[in-house]
């Protein structure tokens, strides 16, 4: 789908507070804008950003930076943040591409990584574009800790089914997955849903989860 463009977004986003617009100077310092050494969680394409500002709002002592490509979808984050969220303090936004991961997290910076229904690229050719792909993976890997992981969820089951073979290439441990979280005890507590989630479940779709890791044993 092609993303329209909205005259002035750039603009509204770059004046926002909520909006780190030269993330690479904090790179390996993101303590520093927040003011703490809490725990930092990222989302990679974050979308309107619903997730990640119940999670921030629900966990004061862990700092959120959500990540989006677009203008036009980073706009509507913006503006539900100045709407909804004027007391958080632990939420960032940053317009970037995720191939650039590293030139803003340094290694062993980042608790975890939230990917929640990513578009799946579904031609062959672009596989390497998928954020589960073994090369996303291998980025991923370059800014987690020790005991970092990633979280993913889809209504896809071809990039499911895609995922968790990237899991088992790159070597890295499956803490956990399910084709039904909304029907799985233990991985749906306290699942916070996406708006995409809710529009997905509502129609029947079941909602797909993984749990995953890099293997950091020498």
């Amino acid at each position: 789908m092609r993303l329209r463009n909205i005259p002035g977004s750039r603009e509204v986003i770059a004046e926002s507070r909520f909006v780190i617009n030269d993330p690479e100077q904090f790179r390996g310092q993101w303590g520093r804008v927040f003011g703490n050494t809490n725990p930092l969680h990222i989302e990679v394409g974050m979308g309107k950003g619903r997730f990640l500002m119940e999670l921030a709002a629900k966990n004061p002592d862990v700092n959120y930076v959500g990540i989006e490509m677009y203008s036009s979808v980073l706009l509507r984050a913006v503006q539900k943040a100045e709407q909804d969220c004027e007391s958080l303090t632990n939420f960032r936004l940053i317009r970037m591409d995720a191939r650039e991961l590293e030139a803003v997290f340094a290694a062993e910076e980042v608790q975890r990584i939230y990917l929640n229904f990513s578009d799946p690229w579904p031609k062959d050719r672009h596989a390497k574009r998928r954020l589960t792909s073994a090369d996303f993976l291998a980025r991923y890997e370059k800014i987690l800790d020790r005991r970092g992981r990633v979280e993913f969820k889809t209504d896809n089951k071809d990039l499911f089914s895609f995922s968790l073979d990237s899991v088992k290439e790159k070597g890295w441990i499956l803490d956990a997955f399910t084709w039904d979280l909304h029907h799985d005890e233990v991985l749906n507590e306290g699942n916070i849903m996406t708006e995409y989630e809710e529009r997905f479940s509502s129609q029947g779709n079941e909602i797909c989860k993984l749990i995953a890791r890099p293997d950091f044993r020498e």
